[in-house]
């Protein structure tokens, strides 16, 4: 209990850390440093989107999370492990929830990173041996892991069945691809539908719960969530999204498919839960019980459901990019598995 109490402490001086950097730029400018050259290696990790990450991990991280999380596990006498983590780089930090995980257990954790975002996660663990030495030789950063025991790996649903097939033998979560989902009833605020706007934007809507495609009653009027869409028409000054936009209006318009086209971004009526970057999915409903039971069929391409209404949802918009520690990527809970080995 000593030493996990010792772990807890490394944490939350972590977060205050992470609070700090913001507001702390020329005291911080080694790890400005670093955001710039992540967006050297991949521009969609902006300095605005890793300090929106950052900021993230600073309110999460605290003590007072950290206590409430874990004492619903026994983390007592947890034999130390070898975990293999693969993992994502779709937005900045996506990984740290894996390693925090590993590390509050007593495991060690053996990472390969996304080429798209090897140097912020590095970067955070050696502050932590820096608040704490009881991390030092706790993790290893490769490029092919080895000598492990058990794995925690994320990628897409074609890399998922080659983690399946290759490591077969060992204990291990694998994880898919997934998206969030919002459904609305037409009685939203201007408020809430800000809120909303913020869930399908954060990260470019790269993230596994960012808001890819809305649920609208029949009749539903856009107007108002299109004001809300507005407020993000600045990302047409971005290159990579404009091109991603451009290139998904060209390939609609080619193949005579119906658009709402808003001149950086578009609604399109589709079935999918996926949508590409610059577009947003939609989908008219009649009735809560018949959208439940959709959902409940497609729960395995869903990440999270975002709604201000009650009955449905797990989540009030604008909540997609903000998860509590105990709230799991794919409903499977890293702690109970990785103290259960």
């Amino acid at each position: 209990m000593v030493l996990l109490n010792q772990r807890v402490k490394a944490f939350d001086k972590l977060s205050s850390f992470l609070i700090k950097i913001e507001k702390n730029k020329t005291e911080y400018a080694d790890f400005f440093e670093i955001i710039k050259k992540s967006y050297h290696k991949n521009k969609w990790f902006t300095e605005e989107n890793v300090l929106n990450a950052i900021k993230i991990w600073g309110k999460s991280l605290t003590k007072k999370n950290l206590s409430k999380w874990l004492r619903n596990y026994n983390l007592k006498n947890t034999k130390v492990k070898k975990i293999g983590l693969i993992l994502a780089g779709n937005i900045p930090l996506v990984g740290l929830h894996d390693i925090i995980c590993v590390l509050l257990t007593g495991n060690k954790a053996i990472v390969k990173c996304s080429s798209k975002d090897e140097l912020l996660l590095p970067y955070l663990c050696e502050k932590l041996v820096e608040f704490d030495l009881i991390f030092k030789n706790k993790f290893v950063f490769k490029d092919k892991i080895e000598n492990f025991e058990a794995l925690i790996a994320t990628g897409n649903n074609t890399s998922s069945k080659y983690f399946d097939y290759y490591f077969s033998k060992y204990p291990k979560i694998i994880r898919k691809h997934r998206n969030g989902v919002a459904i609305l009833t037409g009685n939203e605020s201007s408020s809430s539908l800000n809120d909303l706007a913020k869930d399908i934007f954060l990260y470019y809507g790269l993230g596994c719960r960012s808001v890819s495609k809305i649920y609208v009653p029949i009749n539903y009027s856009f107007d108002k969530l299109i004001i809300a869409i507005k407020k993000y028409s600045k990302l047409k000054y971005s290159a990579k999204y404009s091109n991603n936009y451009n290139y998904n209006k060209a390939v609609y318009l080619m193949n005579n498919i119906k658009f709402k086209d808003l001149d950086f971004f578009i609604l399109k009526e589709d079935f999918n839960i996926f949508s590409p970057v610059g577009t947003l999915h939609y989908e008219y409903y009649n009735d809560v019980n018949s959208l439940r039971m959709k959902l409940n069929i497609e729960k395995d391409k869903i990440q999270c459901v975002t709604s201000n209404y009650k009955k449905i949802g797990n989540l009030k918009l604008g909540k997609a990019q903000s998860p509590n520690l105990w709230d799991y990527a794919d409903n499977i809970d890293t702690l109970s598995f990785l103290t259960n080995l």
